[in-house]
């Protein structure tokens, strides 16, 4: 294994296409702090990348023939990292925005918390930050912590140092943009620890060649962010919930966390409650989980009180929700029984008074179960 002025076992991970004019002041640079521990990986450049490249004998050079993407070049040099016996590969950007002079402050890091994930983060109120970035930032950021439950500054730096032990126990999908973020969602999924770090960015300067195309990568990400919410949704939240260490236990931390407030956690398990009902079959936690992170609800409180809908009640739920309907209804109000009659077409043939029960039935859940835990809360926590 290596030895480098970062550290053993640390080195870093240039991905680049397309950026000659660029390229070669900042081998230069991260040659200051890396010796030879650095890897590039030519991502099928079709300009002066492969001169600039043989300027530099002492430097590990993969050279892929076609274009394939950010997150193909990344899965490429992770690999080869593995290979030269890095245990740690630190990213940053081929086209000059990323300051080498940060890398031993990732390197520190990484020796400090030899298991986690470092992300560097940008200081995104600098006023040369384009618009379009901050906007991606924030949308990624309020997605990775409703699919992970943590709270990141910055989820679309290109700077970060990865574990690739740890890197390397999943596989992804995605090949362009969306894979640093698919693969930093599935490292959180793993119990992987994330560390933050600031960093320089510079984006002011005539030099800078940016391949980032907003309406293709933006899409290609939020498409990233609808499975990973998918999964989290049916998968990882569940099994947060249910199989970690008992449902019991977790409701009681919930319940004492000091910091919130007992009306926050009662509306938590309220809109639970109210989400749980209201008719969005299929949707409640997609769009009930986002409203709650928004709302600033305690989320497992949420879950818990969201799954009054699991199979075995959504029968009593219908049927509750057609006999609130009929006091709504007039003449047209139709009766059945808890019995056979209770089926998918008959709730087709009466949707409206189905659909008018279930939202008063809702509504009225969400209030009174409000209620009901404002009033139990203290007793409870006093267990």
């Amino acid at each position: 294994m290596g030895s480098t002025s970062l550290g053993d076992g640390i080195g870093v991970l240039i991905p680049t296409y397309n950026n000659a004019v660029t390229l070669e002041g900042v081998l230069h640079h991260v040659q200051q702090y890396a010796s030879s521990n650095v890897l590039v990986v030519n991502d099928g450049s079709t300009d002066g990348t492969q001169e600039i490249l043989a300027k530099f004998p002492d430097i590990n050079i993969v050279n892929l023939p076609t274009n394939k993407g950010k997150g193909n070049a990344l899965r490429t040099g992770f690999s080869e990292a593995r290979k030269l016996g890095w245990k740690y590969a630190i990213t940053i950007d081929s086209d000059g925005q990323h300051d080498p002079a940060d890398l031993p402050k990732m390197a520190s890091m990484v020796r400090e918390n030899p298991t986690a994930m470092v992300m560097g983060a940008r200081d995104m109120g600098q006023s040369e930050i384009p618009g379009k970035s901050s906007f991606g930032n924030k949308f990624s950021n309020f997605w990775f912590k409703v699919e992970t439950g943590i709270t990141l500054p910055d989820t679309q730096t290109g700077y970060r140092a990865w574990p690739l032990e740890a890197l390397g126990k999943f596989k992804t999908i995605s090949n362009r943009f969306g894979y640093e973020i698919e693969s930093i969602v599935k490292l959180a999924w793993r119990g992987t620890p994330f560390k933050v770090v600031p960093v320089s960015v510079r984006y002011d300067f005539p030099e800078r060649v940016s391949h980032f195309k907003p309406f293709q990568d933006f899409s290609r990400v939020s498409v990233t962010h609808t499975w990973m919410v998918t999964v989290a949704l049916l998968w990882f939240w569940p099994k947060q919930l249910f199989f970690k260490g008992g449902l019991v236990r977790i409701l009681r931390e919930e319940f004492n966390r000091p910091e919130e407030s007992s009306i926050r956690k009662s509306l938590s398990v309220g809109f639970g409650f109210f989400m749980g009902i209201v008719p969005l079959w299929g949707f409640q936690l997609l769009i009930g989980i986002p409203a709650a992170i928004f709302m600033k609800l305690n989320r497992v409180l949420f879950i818990t009180a969201a799954n009054i809908s699991i199979p075995p009640m959504i029968p009593l739920i219908i049927f509750a929700s057609y006999m609130v309907g009929a006091l709504f209804m007039g003449t047209d109000a139709v009766t059945m029984e808890f019995s056979q009659q209770l089926t998918l077409g008959r709730v087709q043939e009466h949707l409206i008074q189905y659909l008018i029960g279930s939202v008063v039935l809702a509504v009225t859940a969400g209030i009174i179960g409000t209620v009901i835990t404002f009033i139990l809360l203290r007793p409870f926590r006093k267990r």
